[in-house]
């Protein structure tokens, strides 16, 4: 058993001194960036923002064409004062200028200017009368561990570290080779939205099924703060890179695709080429009907620097893939694997000696600006709470197997509280419904059901022990069909899809039989996703799911056995397990961490349901979830918060009053989409809607939250929010405004957490949130041997907040041989790249408020014991367990509320829309509506 684990994360050495590297940075200036503003305001008349300069398209052209550029500056579009560029020597006017008026011409032609010289022409002339100055570089010394520290004691970086310390560490690391076995990789940059990338280039190659399979490792570059640090991180994952030789969809299917073109400078003079790989994007363009380069991407202007070369077309890329990766002349392009766009012979992932020796390559080539944070230890022994016993040598499957049943029997029948339990199952595959008909009574304990219908009502019952359950299984048929598309291509998207919903509500009432004294459920079995890919919003999952609600039913939704590739038996018994969990027929087994823990603990969980106009009715909405589990309670021991009425309702009953909120449609302009706030506010990361939206948001899910707290103070309550999830909504969430003890709501100071409630604790867990917030990790030991471990892990401090919760592999996961080398296969392993290697996440656990010493002392209680971090740490690792589900990815309260958001599907109002079920009028209130 490994005692450690490692991080990926490294920190600026305090050892090392101050930390400044020379730099220039160059500013567009107010003449350039007014004239720049100008044509394109010129250019695009209907911009909402023509004063925003779209330089997105310039800053990559500049980085990928631009020999010294490291990281551009954040907001320079709106400001000709801000640092703009930086980088390690001044970029000569001959390279500068071209690429600037290339860019210009390409981004704001005019179509009325047919005279006079070009930007480029005027950026090079010498007549006072035309020309527009090129900016002068400066130079600066740039602190690259200049920090700010919070009053909570969290060191966070200057805004422009977020950008430029990954580009920074990328090129520092590109500039080595990495070896590993009888392999050489070389690593080109690829900048990101959220930091930088490491590409190894060219790629690896793999032959399986007669054909070439291409893949490359990966390296994620990122900075990130950690609650209560004293120092800020860079953050470096890995993974595999896998490039499409392939394309198994229709040109129009393709909505977006990375592609990375590799390219020499056309300037003379210096460097033959860039360490840099230039991103693009390649999709389906409606309004030309054809592929084309999108999102400003810098291939469509490289032909107009570099005539001499030969650039990928869109339809040729799109047709010979695997061509362009090999090269043409000395163009290269290669389109990053989606598994959208078809099967692909390598697997995802790298297994941990592979991440192990990549992490000692990056340590050696940051130090010694950088350093390793230290490595963490463990701080219990109980990882797990009371599960069943796995099956072993002394232990029969059978026994296992009949204590499972037993103990969701009894599940149901508390959730149930004496109410039959009425389940539709609308199949298309008569395998299906056999599946599902079988495995019910299995799980449940139940010998194979008793047939009770007509030839032409197939009908199945089971009864006994408190639970009563009838089954009809009837087709499918037009329920299951895609949802018809309207050709009104003027009319909102919104009120289409509500019309087509609202049409598959009336069939579905068609379909249904009234019974008012039992629970219902429905089990439809749907294509998968993809095979309504080529209609947009023809997916009928959704509306089924509405459907339903307004009949008072709970839905689950299971694939056709060929769009999947796991086993029937699998499907139909994870149908029936989710549909339990709807039901509320689902607890958290008992604890094990002793007796700090008080018994009659309740759980109360926050999930913030956000849905932008791309969302799966493409109507936007707010709408903070919350879930209160009650261990040491009977019937009912998960409620839902029902917001309108001010009052906790059963779990099944929350999920229906989710489902049937209506939403107005957006004004033009408003709600457009894009992803919620960073860790602080950086360059890049910008709320979708307007201010005042944004701040009724705000003020809205704090006012909820202070309500939900002061109805828990009746017993001792365990807070859990995710982080990521909540911090939009809630700022003090975020790690700069985290103090220990403390809540912050609003503009107002920080209060005492026992202000809310003497008996409440406040904990927050995070993961990586696709921006790597949460680092990687590996266990390790001395003798050199690397691996996996569970547990709950922290540092040696005694007043540590902030802990480490990692899991073990599901069961149900391949186990591969160690030292498996996917990057250097080796003889015996010449199969390797085909693996899957799956990494189980970290976790990361801040115990925000508890009784502490000092919370004690400040709420008068100094005799009272004050409590351990470490115990509620390992109280919520332990709320990843139960015998029904591999580890969960948060605590089983969070996994109800983020569950629970699927009901929120929230539809436009048509017109000549008839009187709703009074559930879909009761949940109608979400919040920060747009026309508010």
């Amino acid at each position: 058993m490994y005692s450690t684990i490692r991080i990926a994360a490294y920190e600026p050495n305090p050892l090392h001194g101050p930390w400044r590297e020379e730099m220039r940075v160059l500013r567009l200036g107010e003449e350039l960036h007014a004239e720049l503003t100008r044509m394109h305001a010129e250019a695009d008349r209907g911009s909402v923002r023509p004063d925003r300069l779209p330089v997105r398209g310039l800053n990559s052209l500049l980085q990928a064409m631009a020999p010294g550029v490291i990281a551009t500056g954040c907001n320079a579009g709106t400001d000709g004062r801000l640092p703009w560029l930086y980088a390690r020597e001044a970029v000569p006017p001959e390279v500068l200028a071209p690429v600037i008026g290339t860019w210009a011409a390409g981004t704001h032609r005019d179509e009325d200017d047919t005279e006079g010289p070009d930007l480029e022409e005027r950026l090079r002339s010498d007549d006072p009368a035309e020309a527009v100055p090129l900016p002068h570089w400066e130079a600066e010394a740039v602190d690259l561990a200049e920090t700010v520290t919070s009053a909570g004691g969290t060191a966070e970086p200057t805004a422009r570290l977020y950008s430029l310390l990954p580009e920074w560490a990328a090129f520092r690391l590109a500039a080595r080779t990495f070896r590993t076995g009888d392999t050489t990789l070389h690593f080109r940059v690829e900048s990101s939205g959220n930091g930088a990338r490491l590409v190894s280039w060219p790629p690896q190659r793999y032959e399986r099924r007669g054909q070439t399979w291409y893949y490359s490792a990966c390296l994620n570059i990122t900075v990130h703060t950690v609650p209560f640090a004293p120092r800020f991180r860079v953050h470096v994952s890995t993974q595999v890179r896998r490039w499409a030789t392939q394309l198994d969809v229709r040109p129009y299917q393709l909505s977006g695709a990375t592609v990375l073109l590799d390219a020499p400078l056309p300037w003379p003079g210096g460097p033959d080429r860039s360490h840099r790989l230039m991103a693009n994007t390649l999709g389906y363009d409606r309004r030309l009907k054809d592929l084309a380069w999108r999102h400003h991407s810098p291939a469509l202007l490289m032909p107009e620097l570099d005539i001499v070369r030969n650039y990928p077309q869109p339809a040729a890329l799109f047709t010979h893939p695997e061509r362009w990766i090999n090269g043409s002349g000395d163009v290269a392009a290669g389109i990053v694997y989606h598994p959208s766009i078809g099967p692909h012979e390598v697997g995802p992932g790298l297994m941990p000696r592979e991440r192990a020796d990549l992490d000692a390559w990056v340590e050696e080539g940051l130090h010694p600006m950088l350093t390793r944070v230290p490595d963490l230890t463990r701080v219990t022994r109980s990882n797990t709470p009371s599960l069943l016993p796995r099956s072993g040598a002394r232990r029969g499957t059978d026994a296992r197997d009949a204590q499972l049943a037993l103990q969701r029997r009894a599940a149901l029948v508390r959730a149930l509280n004496g109410r039959p339990l009425e389940i539709d199952v609308f199949w298309q595959s008569p395998e299906t419904r056999a599946a599902l008909l079988a495995e019910l009574p299995k799980l449940i304990g139940f010998p194979p059901g008793e047939s009770v219908g007509s030839a032409d009502d197939d009908t199945w019952r089971w009864r006994g022990e408190g639970v009563e359950i009838r089954v009809r299984a009837r087709a499918a048929g037009l329920l299951a069909d895609a949802l018809p598309s309207s050709r009104e291509r003027r009319r909102p998207r919104a009120i289409r899809l509500a019309e087509a919903v609202e049409g598959r509500c009336r069939l579905v009432a068609d379909r249904v039989v009234p019974r008012p004294d039992a629970a219902g459920l429905v089990i439809t079995e749907i294509a998968g996703k993809e095979r309504f890919s080529a209609v947009p919003d023809s997916d009928p999952k959704h509306a089924l799911r509405i459907a339903w609600a307004r009949q008072g039913r709970l839905s689950q939704f299971v694939n056709l056995p060929v769009d999947t590739d796991s086993g029937l038996e699998y499907r139909a018994r994870w149908a029936w397990l989710d549909a339990f969990r709807q039901l509320g027929a689902i607890s958290p087994p008992a604890h094990r961490v002793g007796a700090g823990v008080p018994g009659d603990l309740q759980y109360v969980a926050l999930w913030l349901v956000r849905h932008t106009s791309k969302g799966p009715t493409r109507c936007p909405v707010h709408r903070l979830v919350a879930v209160r589990v009650r261990p040491a309670d009977g019937a009912g021991v998960i409620e839902g918060w029902d917001a309108e009425r001010a009052e906790w309702v059963p779990y099944p009953k929350l999920l229906l009053i989710l489902s049937q909120a209506v939403e107005p449609v957006p004004r033009e302009g408003e709600e457009t989409g894009g992803h919620g706030d960073g860790e602080v506010a950086r360059g890049g990361l910008r709320p979708a809607a307007r201010p005042g939206v944004q701040q009724h948001r705000q003020w809205e899910t704090e006012r909820q939250i202070r309500a939900l707290l002061f109805q828990l103070r009746d017993r001792p309550t365990l807070l859990l929010a995710d982080a990521g999830n909540l911090r939009q909504c809630w700022p003090g969430l975020r790690n700069g405004e985290l103090d220990r003890d403390m809540l912050c709501f609003g503009t107002e100071p920080a209060q005492r957490h026992t202000l809310y409630g003497e008996d409440l604790r406040v904990v927050l867990v995070r993961d990586a949130n696709g921006r790597e917030e949460v680092a990687e990790w590996y266990a390790h030991d001395a003798k050199g041997s690397v691996g996996f471990a569970e547990g709950v892990w922290g540092t040696v401090e005694t007043e540590s907040r902030i802990f480490a919760s990692t899991a073990s592999k599901p069961h149900t996961v391949a186990k591969l041989p160690k030292g498996l080398m996917k990057l250097a296969p080796t003889a015996q392993g010449r199969t390797a790249p085909g693996k899957t290697a799956w990494n189980p996440g970290q976790l990361e656990i801040t115990v925000l408020g508890c009784l502490s010493e000092k919370a004690l002392a400040d709420s008068g209680r100094e005799g009272d014991l004050p409590d351990q971090p470490a115990e509620w740490a390992t109280l919520t690792h332990q709320l990843r367990y139960h015998d029904d589900y591999p580890p969960l990815a948060r605590p089983l309260p969070l996994h109800l509320a983020r569950l629970a958001g699927q009901y929120v599907l929230p539809v436009a109002r048509t017109k000549g829309e008839g009187a709703r079920h009074p559930l879909h009028e009761r949940g109608a209130a979400c919040m920060g509506r747009p026309n508010e």
